[in-house]
């Protein structure tokens, strides 16, 4: 998969989703194409329409900075799509990617700090979403998060997800916008395109999802469960990047002290000590 592919596919996908008004321009009744047309992204670029189309069919593989914000501004991207859009102008060089491709591994420091915080859980996940490292209550609060397993994989091809999150549809749409958003021109990572492929054959979500484009890098908000034992749940979350790590990040979970939401955490601890050590694997496919 090219770099100048990517950035061509996502220069068109970004003008057929926005509106002529949008960008100042008038409707009209008779457009046959959605969103704007070529020579219209060029204009307000301020570049020749041969340039934009050599850029969108990917025969050019070198934009300047300059074209690029040009580009950004003319297409209405916000913050995230546009360093996404200056990824993919600017891929890395081959050393970098050949780095991508070894092992992730997390420190024994990193996931001696996550095993500290007994009612606090926490997960490092490494660039393709398969959780390197978590910590009791983390796998408490839900197994798709256990070491090995592949939490995009799991959204959208584990029924268990779609109930233990109560909205599921808005929680796919987030994390395929982040994966966009942290992947870059880096998406050609082995482990990654190897899950991309497969839920784009299985899930139609994903499928539709991936297709639209949508770059949000956000690293902290509301996740809402409604977890079997604890019942609902309302936890805050926050994403760090480690670091020195090439692209693994630690998700933490928390809630006010003195809220339900926080005695439910403490309630989820303890049913983490009780269980058993050596419980039995819960028979996921991991990635």
């Amino acid at each position: 998969m090219a770099t100048t592919t990517r950035l061509g596919d996502y220069l068109r996908v970004r003008r057929e989703r926005l509106r002529p008004e949008d960008a100042g321009l008038p409707a009209g009744a008779r457009r046959r194409v959605p969103g704007l047309r070529r020579e219209e992204v060029a204009l307000l670029a301020g570049i020749s329409v041969e340039y934009y189309l050599r850029l969108e069919q990917g025969r050019d593989q070198h934009p300047s900075d300059q074209v690029l914000g040009a580009l950004a501004r003319a297409l209405k991207l916000d913050a995230d799509a546009e360093r996404y859009l200056y990824d993919l102008g600017r891929p890395a060089p081959p050393a970098r990617r050949r780095r991508a491709a070894r092992p992730e591994r997390v420190s024994p420091g990193v996931q001696s700090l996550i095993d500290s915080w007994p009612s606090t859980p926490a997960l490092v996940q490494g660039r393709s979403l398969t959780t390197l490292a978590a910590n009791a209550v983390a796998t408490a609060l839900s197994p798709y998060f256990a070491p090995g397993v592949n939490t995009l994989r799991a959204a959208f091809l584990e029924p268990g997800m779609r109930e233990l999150y109560e909205d599921w549809e808005g929680m796919t749409a987030k994390v395929v916008a982040y994966l966009r958003a942290t992947a870059g021109a880096a998406a050609d990572d082995p482990r990654l395109v190897e899950v991309v492929g497969e839920l784009s054959l299985r899930s139609d979500r994903f499928r539709t999802l991936w297709a639209r484009q949508d770059v949000r890098l956000k690293t902290s908000g509301t996740s809402r469960f409604r977890h079997p034992q604890v019942g609902a749940l309302a936890l805050r979350y926050e994403k760090f990047e480690l670091p020195g790590t090439q692209g693994q990040v630690l998700v933490a979970y928390h809630s006010p002290a003195g809220t339900e939401d926080h005695e439910k955490l403490d309630l989820l601890a303890h049913l983490a000590r009780e269980a058993a050590p050596g419980a039995s694997g819960l028979g996921l496919r991991t990635r």
